[in-house]
This record gives C-alpha cells, structure tokens and sequence, in this order.
C-alpha cells in the first residue's frame, strides 16, 4: 500500500533537504516548496495528504499560507503540521486556530517529526472512516439501512432484501420526497438499458412493502408517475 504524500514549506535548504531525505526514507511522496507562494502554486498539482509548514518563511509567511488553506479553501481538509522557531504561545495559537492540527518546535528532530507525521495521518484518516461510515447509514423512522454492510433493519431487527430490493429501497430512501418513474428506478439500480420491465419494478416493490411490514407504507404510488419515499408514515403507526 503507497504511503501518503507529504508537501515541506521550508526556506532553510539544509532543513529542507534533511526532512525531505528522512521521509524518503520512511516511504512517503515528498514534494517541497521555498516560499509560501510557491507552495499556494504547487499544492493542485502535488495534492498532498499533510503539510508540513514553516511559519518563518520570506514574503508570504506560514500563517498567510495556512489562513489561505483553511479560509473558504478547496484544500481545508489537508492536515498541517507548523514548523517554527518561535517560542512564543501566540504564533502557535495563531496557527491552532486558524486549523493547524499540530506544531513542532525547531530544531526538531526527524524522528519526531516523523511520529508526528503518522500519528496525524492516523488521526485524519479515522475521522475519513468515521465520515464515511456516517454517509452509508440512511435512517427514517423505524427503517435503517446500512450501505456498507448491505444491510436493512426495522426498529433494529434484520429485514431480509434480496439485492434488488436492497438497491430500490436505498435509491428511494436517499431521495425522501422526491417521485422516480419506474424507468428511473431501473436506470439508478442497474444502470441504463438494463433489460427489466416496469412491471418488474411493481414486484421488487410490493415484496418490500411486505417485508417493511407497517413501514411499507413510506413507499408511496403516486398514480400515472411512479414511486416516492415518504419521511413520514401515509397512515397508521410503525
């Protein structure tokens, strides 16, 4: 597995060349820059997944870049470590709350900064995980469908789909409200010119309403049109 791809800001060659030859050595795509402005050029290009940032650099400084990165920036997300030589609380406050996500005081050694490295890349790619883990879970009232493990529960016990059904009842429960011509349906859960019949979709629909139980009542006909997902029961309790 490729490790991750690291962007250096530092106007000092000889620490530059030493970080950069230390992360070489650990495995990781190191691309560098001399100057913050070069950095702001470079970093579309390089994408880097951290950055390590010196705060003392010539014209633009580090706190001018990393307020460029996290302010309304396509790039907000990418973790910054700050670099510096500067003791006082103020210059690391600056930079914590304008969203750097760590700091290391020069000079520094390459191992801990290493270590800093990892432990952020950790910290980063957790929080990723836990986004995603987030976007594949759809609840509406007593229906939870869990797109990573494929699968369906109602007030929290298994629902047998089969992977049709499955995929219907994620495109309808995706889009509360809106009405999807049987065609649309066949076109969103198996792509385009698949050979299913629209009759085939009032099946894949009557079985889920079946095993949705009460809950079945969320899928709404609407006549002449198709189908919708309700985000609210049509009548009855659930």
């Amino acid at each position: 597995m490729a490790k991750a791809s690291i962007m250096v800001v530092e106007d000092d060659q000889d620490i530059r060349e030493l970080v950069i030859y230390n992360l070489g050595k650990e495995g990781y795509t190191v691309v560098s820059a001399e100057s913050g402005e070069q950095a702001l050029k470079l970093i579309e290009s390089a994408n880097p997944d951290l950055i390590v940032l010196d705060i003392m650099l010539p014209g633009m400084d580090g706190i001018e870049v990393l307020r460029s990165l996290k302010q309304g920036s396509r790039y907000a997300q990418i973790p910054v470590i700050m670099a510096t030589a500067k003791s006082e609380d103020s210059d690391i406050i600056t930079g914590l709350e304008l969203g750097a996500d760590d700091y290391i005081a020069k000079p520094f050694s390459p191992k801990v900064l290493i270590a800093r490295i990892r432990s952020l890349l950790r910290r980063t790619q957790s929080r990723i995980n836990e986004a995603r883990a987030l976007d594949e879970l759809v609840q509406i009232g007593p229906i939870t469908l869990d797109a990573g493990r494929h699968e369906v529960s109602l007030k929290g016990q298994p629902v047998d789909l089969s992977a049709t059904e499955f995929a219907i009842l994620e495109f309808l429960m995706r889009n509360p409200g809106w009405v999807f011509s049987r065609n649309q349906i066949i076109d969103a859960v198996r792509g385009k010119d698949y050979p299913v019949t629209e009759r085939s979709v009032d099946v894949q629909i009557l079985g889920l309403r079946k095993k949705l139980g009460e809950a079945g009542n969320r899928i709404e006909t609407v006549r002449g049109v198709g189908y919708r997902f309700q985000d609210s029961p049509l009548h009855g309790t659930e």
